[in-house]
């Protein structure tokens, strides 16, 4: 990962990043690709559960709630 480069769990509400890469595999990897997370997609994080875990991202018109350990599976790119 280069210096704009963080995973999508590290990035603020309110802030769009571009997905550059996925690190998972497997059945996460495959859901992660039907949602239409592919390399170029813009994620914004819109709310953070009181928690902190999960969150609600919008991703190409819907809005998916993803837990951190699958978001931490998500490279970004920030401008």
């Amino acid at each position: 990962m280069n210096r704009n480069q963080i995973t999508l769990n590290q990035l603020p509400v309110g802030s769009k990043a571009n997905v550059t890469m996925l690190t998972s595999d497997g059945t996460t990897r495959r859901r992660m690709l039907d949602l239409g997370v592919v390399n170029g997609t813009e994620i914004e994080p819109l709310y953070r559960s009181p928690s902190g875990n999960p969150v609600a991202y919008l991703i190409r018109g819907a809005v998916i709630a993803l837990r951190s350990d699958v978001s931490e599976k998500i490279v970004v790119s920030v401008s």
